[in-house]
């Protein structure tokens, strides 16, 4: 059985302090202050309101007159019996009972562009604010969960100010009134055993629902772990299949959804009792009412209009009240998704830019590591003093062997992160004191894991430069030699790639990325072990296209395959985070050291594979 921790007080007082907060930032959305057409909604909206409620109020006693001149006797006649007929009265009751609907009606439909102008507006400041978060905070989350709390926030705001506004507002407005009317009418003993009623109606409806609350948010939580475990695994669907674990996830996604089942069950038997509970307590209530009533009226100091019209009201006011409990409910998961969503937007990115940051100029292209350190945490140093240039125009790779910090150059000159000391420059200028948004429009990038928007050809390629035309689109095709591949699929540039690409190979995805960076245009260029995974033909095409991009661009290759780089202008050896040799092709070789060995390695396994090949083209080795 699942135990639910005690709240305590001091938490009690954090939680409902931080309710409050998140009410006072919702409350701008209900008046925005440069939307007059919304606020000219929020008006009628609740002039909507309040004649839906007179009309509420108005309407049992239409019935209750109809019922007095049905029964009346002369001495119990009222004027309006006298110049009304009870056929009138009953057709008055019924359009009363539809006017009342139809009020409500209107009221949610005037206020509707209020209520989705606010989760429109919520949700693009959410989803800009994430793309302005850093790479470590995305490493860091689960995309499913993210999604789960932009979904329900969303909906929390929408739910909290329509419930807010046009359930417990009005709610309380017609209690008072039916109170004061009873009060009025038959004596303040009616009124005090509704409000005496409603009171104890309300506070165990509170209780039961703060109950209710926690087992929610367990199902909350069993939900988002169901559905993270579901995006992951779907987005992985080829490493799935790769080691045949779909028996595997499915167990781990029926455990998640266990979780969810005994919360959602248990959901519902406490809904059992609060409706149960509460239906006690308000019936009980209205028999008094309608005992004493029905005395009075046996009596005859009452008639036996009044009786229907205490019934009818009681009736009435029963119908928002019975709601009561899970619009507290709604209103508190609104509040908490809400507070959720406010929380991932207080998140700060841990890269911003500078108070006086400046656009960045690139006449030339000179890219300058000076004296630079970096870590990702503290227990382990990447990047320790490395200097080097890069001119304008030309080539530098960088090799090394797996976790030397080869990657890492490449995510700190976009500035995905920054450096514990020393400085990146370009054209002379600290790309820590540029805008973000500058520095990366100059760098373009053809990573290694190309991965792809679940789109169409022309789409991605087209992202490298959104406002570019077709023409464009297709000659930076042609530059990358996808154009011919892109002709021969049914739709075209048109046709779709599926999830990540998953419907292109790992050379067409690579080719559509080195289009999608020539089109951006940009005047420098990484090339992130952009032909690593791949086979030696297709690595050749490859290289070639990204022969003619890089020409006359500032290019820094980051490589595994040294016959990538032989042509490099200069070539950096980096080993355990600093740069032990450097220097062209030839001149590495003469020195005998890291990069000769890794030159001769790597040539042997080439060699093994080029006999290998050879061996089973003549059928001396089966493939």
């Amino acid at each position: 059985m699942a135990r639910h921790r005690v709240t305590t007080s001091s938490e009690q007082e954090y939680q409902e302090t931080s309710q409050i907060k998140t009410l006072l930032a919702i409350a701008p959305y209900l008046w925005p202050k440069d939307r007059k057409d919304l606020r000219v909604r929020v008006v009628l909206a609740m002039i909507a309101m309040v004649l839906a409620k007179v009309i509420t109020i108005a309407t049992p006693f239409s019935f209750k007159y109809a019922v007095d001149a049905l029964n009346a006797h002369p001495a119990q006649v009222t004027i309006l019996a006298l110049v009304a007929t009870p056929t009138f009265l009953i057709i008055a009751y019924g359009f009363g009972r539809v006017m009342m609907i139809i009020m409500n009606q209107v009221r949610d439909g005037i206020f509707a562009k209020v209520g989705q102008a606010a989760v429109r507006d919520l949700a693009i400041r959410t989803f800009k604010h994430l793309h302005r978060l850093s790479l470590q905070f995305h490493l860091e989350r689960r995309t499913g969960g993210i999604t789960r709390v932009i979904e329900r926030g969303t909906k929390g705001i929408d739910i909290i100010l329509r419930f807010l506004l046009f359930n417990t507002v009005p709610t309380i407005v017609e209690l008072i009134l039916v109170c004061g009317i009873l009060a009025w009418n038959f004596g303040a003993v009616y009124g005090l055993i509704i409000i005496v009623a409603v009171i104890i109606y309300i506070t165990f409806t509170f209780k039961l629902t703060e109950w209710r609350i926690a087992i929610r948010r367990d199902m909350n939580n069993a939900d988002t772990d169901a559905n993270t475990k579901a995006v992951d695994s779907l987005l992985n669907f080829e490493t799935v299949k790769y080691f045949g674990n779909e028996e595997h996830e499915s167990k781990r996604f029926e455990a998640s959804m266990i979780k969810y089942e005994a919360a959602a069950v248990k959901t519902w038997t406490s809904l059992t009792l609060l409706n149960s509970g509460q239906t006690i307590i308000f019936t009980t209530g209205m028999v008094i009412s309608l005992v004493m009533s029905a005395n009075a009226v046996q009596a005859g100091s009452i008639t036996l209009g009044d009786f229907v019209l205490i019934n009818s009201l009681l009736i009435q006011l029963y119908i928002p009240l019975n709601f009561l409990g899970s619009v507290y409910r709604d209103i508190k998961q609104g509040l908490v998704d809400v507070n959720t969503m406010f929380s991932l937007m207080d998140v700060e990115p841990d890269v911003k830019d500078a108070p006086d940051a400046v656009e960045l100029k690139v006449p030339h292209g000179d890219v300058t590591f000076e004296n630079v350190c970096f870590s990702y945490d503290d227990d382990r140093q990447i990047l320790k003093d490395v200097s080097f240039s890069v001119p304008a125009g030309s080539t530098t790779a960088i090799v090394g062997p797996s976790g030397a910090g080869k990657s890492t150059i490449s995510r700190i000159l976009y500035r995905f992160y920054d450096l514990q000391s020393g400085c990146i420059k370009i054209d002379g200028q600290d790309i820590a004191k540029t805008t973000q948004k500058s520095l990366r429009a100059a760098v373009g990038m053809v990573p290694q894991d190309t991965v792809l928007f679940n789109d169409t050809i022309k789409y991605n390629i087209g992202y490298g430069r959104p406002s570019a035309s077709f023409e464009e689109i297709v000659d930076a095709a042609k530059m990358a030699q996808v154009h011919d591949f892109v002709q021969k699929l049914t739709g075209g540039y048109d046709a779709i790639v599926g999830e990540r690409g998953l419907k292109l190979s790992g050379g067409e995805k690579q080719r559509v990325a080195i289009a999608r960076t020539i089109l951006k245009a940009p005047p420098i260029l990484i090339l992130d072990e952009a032909t690593s995974a791949l086979d030696t033909m297709t690595e050749q095409e490859i290289q070639s296209a990204i022969a003619d991009v890089s020409k006359g661009r500032t290019t820094l290759v980051i490589a595994h395959r040294l016959s990538t780089v032989v042509d490099a202008d200069e070539i950096l050896v980096l080993a355990a985070g600093k740069i032990v040799e450097r220097g062209n092709h030839g001149e590495l070789l003469a020195q005998n050291g890291v990069y000769a060995d890794m030159w001769n390695r790597q040539r042997e396994v080439d060699e093994a594979r080029k006999v290998l090949a050879k061996n089973v083209k003549d059928g001396l080795v089966l493939p």
